[in-house]
């Protein structure tokens, strides 16, 4: 059970990671023009996010799914705050 919840918030967090990476407004605004991703990209890694979730209830686990919940939501803040101090001096 627990093993089951950790993989699946690792998985969740890798795809969060690399929508973050993709995102383009955060790529404009630090002036990387190439590379961004495509709308249905962004769509289909944001449904590969969410698999673990159908993972859980569909093995009638509801506290996986709530640490999935919990754990994608923090991995979420966490990206963001590492991708929002990229290249600033934060000391």
């Amino acid at each position: 059970m627990i093993l089951l919840s950790v993989a699946t918030v690792v998985f969740s967090a890798v795809i969060l990671a690399l929508l973050g990476l993709g995102d383009p407004k955060r790529r404009r605004a630090a002036g990387l023009g190439s590379g961004e991703m495509t709308v249905a990209k962004r769509r289909l890694l944001a449904g590969i996010a969410c698999l673990p979730a159908l993972l859980c209830v569909a093995l009638g686990d509801a506290a996986a799914f709530m640490i999935w919940l919990g754990g994608c939501a923090v991995v979420g803040w966490f990206v963001a705050l590492w991708l929002g101090q990229t290249g600033k001096d934060v000391a």
